[in-house]
C-alpha cells in the first residue's frame, strides 16, 4: 500500500500530540505534578489535535495543508517552550515563573508567606528524568522532529512508499 506524504503529514499532525499529551497526562498516575510550564507545553499540543482534526473535516485539499501546517506550528511552538522549560531545569537561565524563584522576605515570617504564595511544585526541578534528559526535554526533542517531519512530509513533492 502506497502512503502519499501529505496522507502522512496528516496523521502525524494528529497522532504526535495526542501521543505526547496522552504521555503526559499518563505521567500523573505514576505521581508526578505538571507544574506550570509543563501546562504551557501541552495548551498548543491541545491546539494542534484540533487543528488536525480539522484538516480531516475540509475537503479543499489547500485548506487542508493550511491546516496541517498550522498544527506542525502549534507542535513546534510546544517543543519550543520544551526546550526553555528543559534550560530552566537544567540551570542554563532563569525561569520567568513564580514557581521557578527563591522565597524571599525580611524575616522567617515573611519568607514563610512568600513560600506558602507558590506552587509546590517547581519548575526549575525535574520530577523525572531518562539518561539526564527532563520530561520537558523529552517534549523539545519529539514536538521538534515531529513539527520538521510534519513540515516536510506536507510540502514534500510526490508519493511516499
Amino acid at each position: 500500500m502506497r502512503i502519499d506524504s501529505f496522507c502522512a503529514a496528516r496523521w502525524l499532525a494528529l497522532l504526535l500530540p495526542l501521543a505526547l499529551v496522552g504521555g503526559a497526562h499518563t505521567t500523573e498516575f505514576f505521581g508526578l505534578v505538571p507544574c506550570e510550564m509543563c501546562w504551557w507545553q501541552r495548551w498548543p499540543h491541545y491546539a494542534a489535535v484540533l487543528i488536525a482534526l480539522a484538516s480531516f473535516l475540509v475537503k479543499n485539499r489547500s485548506a487542508q495543508l493550511g491546516l496541517v501546517l498550522l498544527a506542525g506550528l502549534a507542535v513546534a511552538i510546544s517543543g519550543g517552550i520544551g526546550v526553555f522549560h528543559a534550560g530552566v531545569e537544567y540551570k542554563w537561565w532563569e525561569g520567568i515563573t513564580a514557581c521557578t524563584a527563591q522565597v524571599h522576605g525580611a524575616n522567617p515570617m515573611d519568607m514563610l508567606t512568600d513560600a506558602l504564595r507558590r506552587p509546590l511544585i517547581r519548575c526549575d526541578v525535574p520530577q523525572w528524568t531518562l539518561f539526564g534528559i527532563s520530561l520537558a526535554g523529552f517534549n523539545a526533542i519529539f514536538s521538534l522532529t515531529g513539527a520538521a517531519a510534519i513540515f516536510a512530509l506536507a510540502t514534500r513533492k510526490g508519493r511516499r512508499a
